[in-house]
């Protein structure tokens, strides 16, 4: 395949190389895997280009699902906003669509993101402090108040309790006038991964699973512009996986719910071409754009070939990314700035099809409005001063990104078949296979990091004594909590409670016969039954997820 003056200058290279000093360091990607001093044609020579790569817009759309990449159309710019009342977030809400931003995505506090209203005992002193706080279709009016919901695309980030919270935009949209084919978004509603990583599970995996896929029937039905689930890699990442375990079990949790349908008797063309999938950029530059390049190609191969979908735009695997928050740092804050741009560069290059860039003060607090239009002003910039939208898939063929594609395609599929041989995703959940691998990956990076292997700016080298943090600090006043628990005391004075009941009754009957559970958590919104009081009723029918220790 290679000429003989090729392979006499490469060996000559190779020689050359063989007598070269290098400095000792340990040469890994952030994942720890080895890294070659150079790639050449020899890396990729097994490769077809048709079959592997092929043009933009192709299968199996290892350059991007569209042919003409950002000239087309530009990504989405989110900044993920919520904290306080439904009132502050709001108001931040208006802020960022003024400077700019296309698209909203919220973030909820603790109390909503498991389930409780902000009147319950375990609420108490988290309430709109770590996003806003949502207990009930008043709060979700107050929160979109002056936003028409046909006109933005909203991105919801929460799991368990995902489909009252979706029934409460829903309701909203009802009384905005708005018809469900209009709104678009995505609620991220991927509860697997929340056994795997980010532990914020209320019911068991199986009837998770039929509330998920309940979800998902309703709006291939109803809401046909919606997202239903956004298949999770980012929290997998942020708890201490590879880059190629992040990429294998975000694909297999979504394997997972593709066949949880197709035994619901969904026909695969109907649905696959709304799912979603949502991603982490971390450090390492070029090992998180193959990632990106693998997971198109991979998903791509399954829906076409073991699932039998027809329809291209099934084939595609569309992705939000996020910048990693697990690599933000309080010392030296300011450099957070810098983390993040190149974060955003690679998801970029690797062809996301939105973007969230973290601020620079998220391990301190929830961002300042300040902090919050640098990270959108980094997006800017990135688009429009940069030049990397002019050409698409402008790293395509680099023998480096493309051998590093290839390997990351083979370690997902060695995954696969592990999660196979134990009987699937659900059940590997329960063996505790993810947390002690997760685990595992963790452990090897904090020793890296502590045997300064690996190098953290500011904090295990370049680190600067007695440094003053002097950025501004978003504050949550206790006052919100009082104001949400006096609104809800309100609320359930003035209601209808025979509604209520009769909702709460319906709820539990639906969850005993299998009937799609949605249309009556939207019938409940409607009659503000709260987001506690349904989450409650269906823990009398699934009971509630404790989770097994694992060592």
């Amino acid at each position: 395949m290679f000429s003989e003056e090729y392979k006499k200058a490469k060996k000559s290279y190779d020689n050359k190389l063989a007598k070269a000093e290098t400095t000792g360091t340990k040469f890994t990607t952030v994942s720890g895997e080895p890294i070659n001093p150079l790639y050449s044609p020899d890396d990729i020579a097994g490769q077809n280009f048709l079959d592997d790569i092929n043009f933009p817009g192709e299968y199996p759309f290892t350059r991007g699902i569209h042919p003409t990449g950002y000239r087309g159309r530009v990504w989405t710019m989110r900044q993920f906003a919520g904290f306080g009342t439904p009132e502050d977030t709001n108001e931040r809400f208006k802020y960022l669509l003024g400077h700019g931003q296309t698209g909203l995505s919220v973030a909820f506090d603790l109390p909503t993101l498991m389930g409780w209203d902000a009147d319950a005992p375990l609420s108490q002193g988290e309430v709109g402090i770590c996003g806003v706080a949502i207990s009930s279709l008043q709060d979700m009016e107050i929160l979109f108040d002056g936003i028409p919901l046909d006109k933005v695309s909203t991105s919801m980030t929460i799991n368990s309790p995902a489909a009252m919270i979706f029934a409460f935009y829903l309701a909203v949209a009802q009384k905005q006038g708005v018809s469900f084919d209009k709104l678009r978004g995505t609620l991220q509603n991927d509860i697997l991964k929340e056994y795997i990583a980010q532990k914020e599970f209320i019911f068991p995996p199986r009837p998770s699973m039929r509330i998920i896929t309940d979800m998902i029937e309703y709006c291939t039905n109803e809401v046909t512009q919606w997202n239903p689930v956004s298949i999770s890699g980012y929290h997998i990442r942020e708890a201490g996986s590879t880059a190629a375990q992040e990429l294998a079990y975000t694909l297999a949790d979504g394997f997972a719910y593709i066949e949880a349908c197709l035994e619901r008797g969904m026909d695969i063309d109907s649905f696959a071409p709304r799912l979603s999938f949502f991603f982490n950029s971390h450090l390492d530059f070029f090992e998180e754009i193959a990632k990106y390049r693998a997971a198109r190609r991979i998903y791509a191969k399954r829906l076409r070939e073991k699932y039998g979908a027809k329809n291209p735009r099934s084939w595609w695997l569309r992705f939000h990314t996020q910048t990693a928050g697990c690599t933000l740092t309080a010392q030296q804050p300011e450099n957070n700035i810098v983390r993040t741009a190149f974060q955003a560069m690679a998801a970029v290059l690797g062809g996301t099809q939105s973007l969230h860039t973290n601020s620079m003060d998220e391990t301190l607090a929830l961002p300042s409005e300040k902090a919050v239009k640098i990270a959108l002003r980094t997006q800017q910039l990135l688009a429009y001063e940069t030049g990397v939208i002019n050409t698409v898939d402008p790293l395509g063929g680099s023998y480096f990104v493309e051998s590093l594609t290839n390997k990351m395609e083979a370690e997902a599929e060695r995954i696969f078949s592990e999660i196979d041989s134990l009987g699937g995703v659900v059940q590997a959940i329960e063996h505790g296979y993810f947390q002690k691998e997760i685990a595992d990956s963790a452990y090897r990076y904090q020793k890296e990091f502590e045997r300064k292997e690996k190098i953290i700016v500011g904090i295990n080298d370049f680190v600067e004594e007695n440094e003053i943090v002097d950025i501004p600090i978003l504050q949550i006043s206790p006052d919100v909590e009082e104001r949400q628990r006096k609104r809800l005391a309100e609320l359930k004075q003035s209601r209808n409670q025979e509604a209520v009941e009769k909702s709460l009754e319906e709820i539990g009957a639906a969850a005993r016969d299998g009937r799609n559970l949605m249309p009556v958590f939207v019938k409940a919104a409607n009659n503000y039954v709260t987001l506690g009081e349904m989450v409650d009723e269906l823990k009398q029918h699934f009971g509630i997820y404790e989770e097994s220790a694992v060592f």
